[in-house]
């Protein structure tokens, strides 16, 4: 009689030996009810109030790309959570921040770790960064159920390629179509006031310190005019998360470093409240 691989405390032979690189298809093989897309939901009885986070940025310059995201939480008219992250390492070499309903965002960029780590052990090289996109557009289509009755999770995605040698940025609807983004991008409720902040002052050439101190810029004149959008908070020492990927890979300012450069910019909007201005030619 074979004995029960539970009871033993051992794995399944199949376990071992996945057939395939992506852990996305091994889950759905062997245990499909905890995929996010798969589960059975209650029926939908009036409107779903869920944590909601907002406003993502992002920009390229010369040797890298930042990617930055304010610390506000929403459920509905309310503030459901002050210092919430939102922007988080993909692997070493690129990373994601979440817009859309929190919970579900966070399980899949976990799900999205998780899935690049075993394609590195399973094949023995990393994937490209098309790669990575394609794969992450798969995931945010595998939630479409989700996202039709009030769940959704739009993502950016942002990284350097390795092969291109550059930071590039990718954009994703609700039904995981994928566009890449040149020169900077931003999703979320305060997406259409941080872009129209990038708009103007982005440039071709831009030094990672600027880089840097542009994603903020945009970040508080989202917070200036979307609700949901919370501006570096001086009281609470909450400030936005800003990480920089180059072909040294990934790293997040520190919090010295982010409230050094929103010192600034806040101590700048005292005398200029609409922050700076652009050349009209």
């Amino acid at each position: 009689m074979e004995a029960n691989p539970r009871s033993t405390g051992r794995l399944p032979a199949a376990f071992l030996t996945p057939g395939s690189s992506s852990f996305m298809d091994f889950l759905g093989e062997h245990s499909p009810d905890l995929l996010p897309g798969k589960r059975v939901l209650p029926p939908l009885q009036g409107a779903i109030e869920a944590p909601h986070g907002t406003t993502i940025v992002a920009t390229t310059f010369p040797g890298g790309v930042v990617l930055a995201g304010d610390r506000r939480a929403t459920m509905g008219n309310m503030i459901a959570q002050r210092d919430i992250e939102k922007v988080f390492p993909a692997d070493e070499y690129s990373a994601v921040g979440i817009a859309g309903t929190a919970g579900l965002a966070v399980e899949m960029v976990k799900l999205f770790q998780l899935e690049l780590e075993h394609f590195e052990k399973v094949e023995g090289v990393q994937l490209s960064l098309e790669g990575k996109a394609n794969r992450l557009s798969t995931m945010i289509r595998s939630n479409l159920g989700m996202a039709m009755q009030g769940l959704a999770v739009v993502p950016l995605f942002a990284g350097y390629d390795l092969d291109r040698e550059k930071g590039r940025i990718f954009s994703y609807d609700v039904t995981g179509g994928r566009s890449e983004e040149l020169g900077y991008a931003a999703t979320g409720s305060g997406s259409i006031f941080a872009r129209g902040a990038m708009k103007k002052l982005y440039h071709e050439d831009l030094t990672e310190q600027q880089a840097t101190t542009l994603v903020i810029q945009a970040l508080y004149d989202a917070a200036d005019d979307d609700s949901a959008t919370g501006g570096p908070d001086v009281a609470r020492r909450i400030y936005p998360i800003v990480t920089v990927i180059t072909d040294e890979g990934f790293r997040r300012l520190t919090e010295a470093e982010t409230s050094e450069i929103a010192r600034a910019i806040l101590e700048g909007r005292l005398s200029r409240p609409d922050g700076p201005r652009a050349a009209l030619l």
